[in-house]
């Protein structure tokens, strides 16, 4: 007796049961575990009164068609019909015999008595699902039709039924991809022998015509499935994931890329943050492009977020009281021991908003409440997010703020759906038991500060949703480009960039990645979400109505009574040559203390001035003095030649 039991591929599930992708066995085939129950009930219907029908009545061996078989050979002088039931079939399938010869006939024979005895009938019909060659690298049933009519046998066309019935007979010269005539001929046959025997109508196989193309199996998610079967174990892994979302983002990782350069690569996610389910996961543009990189999987690599962390970094801010949406805090020039962090624009926009300081990203004013915060403290709370952060040294420093660090996407959007989500968040998974409880990182009040100054970040192009809140980011040197977005039940996050950490010149998250985000949410679902109404704690007021210690943020060296030193001024540099632009020169001033007055060739041209940069208004070419006095009565000045 034969080894009954079958290799077949692993086979990764989506959440509805749908097949995402399929492995072939350690031989190289395609063969896939197929249950009776898995199968069109017409298909075995047809089967079984073409091949064999008397299945349920004989015990391996059909005497009547042993008899004609016998009696045709005779006549002929070599076997014409074999007489083979489909227990036999299953029997030289199982031994690999040919069916030729009597002996072979005669070891079929045998085996299949053997087979009756142990299997009950539907055991043997699904051996012969799993096994009956289709040509190729193609056995069974379900693998067949996969491949030739990208659908599960569970719902067959009479054209499609007849097919698969003919090729297991001679599946090599039949090959519809290779031998289309003949692959039409011999199902054309099967299809007059079951109208002649009335079990199907001729009206019901007229005018079908013959799909001859194979395809390639689908393989969703490569880089998602590839870690599971590797970590997982088993035939079937049932995931999270959505095939029909899965395809579209891949759609869109690929058009996103596509007028981006041959080296571009991009990696989308997608997660219910209210249940921890992961629904979609691209790890690039294509899995198979050397080029872009394409087997790195971009969801798990470690890259810098850039400005991704300011909303927890506020959100912690606002859960040490230290600041509210509507606190004033600086925009100025600043020096944290030996580091000076600058905004993107290298502009300053002195005080403003709480709120207007995320929304612009500005980098000044989030790295002075990380000083107050304590980077360590961050890097806690990230880690209390589930994710693990990859430092540059032994210790954390300010640069954290504006992406100092390394995280991948995976725990980015892992941290949003916390934020997003305060109350029971869940560890992101794409198996459902490993979507376990997530602790809070930040309350009710502070999650919901964030969502609601995040929704009012201005969106790109002709984006309509405004439920929806998100955050883009970009690393140092234009090498990645973020976008990470949530509204009331899903949380969506985007990198785009190059997998060798290549910059890209002129990458940005908000023009680069922030429009997939929200094409993304489109593709999901029609409308979003509502995000949550704010908690009762929450204050909903201006900054006049602030707690005296909440209108106005205080630094740490303001808390400790430092004295800001004398001002200096940054721009343009003293006894540079400057080129008007619009008529006018910029200067810029860092450290003393606001209202400034400006002055000109000693005459004061700005006066009770609380920014720290001013337009000045040259009426020609030549020199000019411009001097600067703080509230303090301390100056600073420098000599320019206007050009």
């Amino acid at each position: 007796m034969p080894v009954l039991a079958i290799e077949t591929g692993v086979e990764m599930l989506d959440r509805r049961g749908e097949l995402l992708r399929a492995f072939q066995t350690s031989d190289d085939r395609w063969r896939l575990a197929t249950a009776v129950t898995d199968v069109d009930p017409d298909f075995l219907r047809l089967l079984i009164r073409y091949e064999d029908k008397r299945f349920y009545d004989h015990s391996g061996v059909d005497p009547v068609a042993m008899v004609r078989a016998v009696a045709q050979a005779a006549w002929n002088g070599r076997v014409i019909s074999g007489g083979s039931t489909l227990t036999m079939q299953v029997a030289r399938l199982l031994e690999e015999s040919g069916t030729g010869s009597w002996p072979g006939k005669l070891r079929q024979i045998r085996l299949a008595l053997a087979l009756e005895q142990r299997l009950s009938k539907e055991q043997i019909l699904s051996l012969y699902l799993a096994r009956a060659p289709y040509g190729g690298n193609l056995e069974g049933l379900r693998a067949a039709t996969l491949a030739y009519y990208q659908k599960e046998p569970r719902r067959l066309t009479p054209n499609q039924v007849a097919m698969m019935i003919a090729l297991p007979q001679s599946p090599e010269s039949r090959r519809p991809d290779r031998f289309p005539r003949k692959a039409l001929e011999a199902r054309d046959r099967v299809l007059a022998r079951l109208v002649s025997d009335g079990v199907l109508e001729a009206e019901d196989v007229t005018g079908q015509t013959l799909r001859a193309e194979r395809q390639d199996f689908e393989a969703l998610a490569p880089h998602l499935t590839d870690r599971l079967r590797a970590s997982e174990g088993g035939q079937v892994i049932r995931t999270t994931l959505d095939a029909g979302i899965q395809r579209k983002m891949e759609q869109l990782a690929v058009s996103a890329v596509a007028a981006g350069g041959k080296h571009l690569s991009a990696a989308i996610m997608v997660a219910d943050h209210q249940t921890g389910e992961i629904i979609a996961s691209v790890g690039s543009a294509s899995y198979a492009n050397d080029r872009r990189g394409g087997f790195v999987d971009m969801t798990h690599a470690r890259r810098s977020p850039g400005s991704t962390l300011k909303p927890l970094i506020y959100g912690m801010g606002f859960d040490q009281g230290l600041i509210h949406p509507e606190t004033l805090i600086s925009d100025r020039p600043m020096q944290f021991g030996a580091y000076a962090p600058q905004n993107f624009d290298g502009q300053f926009r002195g005080d403003l908003r709480v709120r207007e300081a995320l929304q612009m990203s500005l980098n000044l004013p989030v790295v002075s409440v990380l000083d107050r915060l304590g980077p360590a403290n961050l890097i806690a709370k990230l880690r209390q997010a589930g994710l693990s952060p990859q430092l540059a040294g032994d210790h954390a420093g300010l640069a954290t703020a504006l992406g100092g660090l390394g995280l991948s996407l995976h725990e980015l959007v892992q941290l949003y759906s916390v934020i997003a989500n305060p109350d029971s968040g869940k560890r992101l998974s794409a198996i459902y038991a490993n979507a376990l409880p997530q602790p809070a990182v930040l309350s009710r009040k502070a999650s919901w500060y964030v969502g609601d100054i995040l929704k009012g970040v201005p969106r790109p192009g002709l984006a309509a949703r405004k439920d929806v809140a998100f955050k883009t980011g970009t690393s140092y040197g234009h090498r990645d480009a973020w976008a990470i977005g949530y509204d009331g039940r899903h949380v969506i996050g985007v990198w785009m960039g190059r997998a060798d950490g290549t910059p890209v010149p002129g990458a940005f998250g908000g023009e680069l990645a922030a429009p997939i985000l929200f094409q993304a949410f489109d593709k999901i679902k029609t409308a979003s979400d509502p995000l949550p109404a704010p908690p009762s704690d929450a204050l909903l007021i201006g900054n006049a109505e602030l707690p005296q210690p909440l209108q106005r943020f205080t630094s740490r060296a303001e808390k400790s009574g430092v004295a800001r030193d004398h001002p200096k001024v940054t721009f343009p540099p003293d006894g540079s040559r400057v080129v008007r632009m619009s008529g006018v020169v910029n200067v810029q001033i860092r450290d003393g203390v606001a209202p400034f007055t400006w002055l000109q060739d000693g005459t004061p041209i700005l006066t009770n001035s609380w920014e720290r940069q001013a337009q000045l208004t040259p009426s020609g070419r030549g020199y000019f003095r411009v001097r600067v006095i703080d509230a303090h009565g301390r100056a600073a000045g420098t000599t320019i030649f206007v050009e």
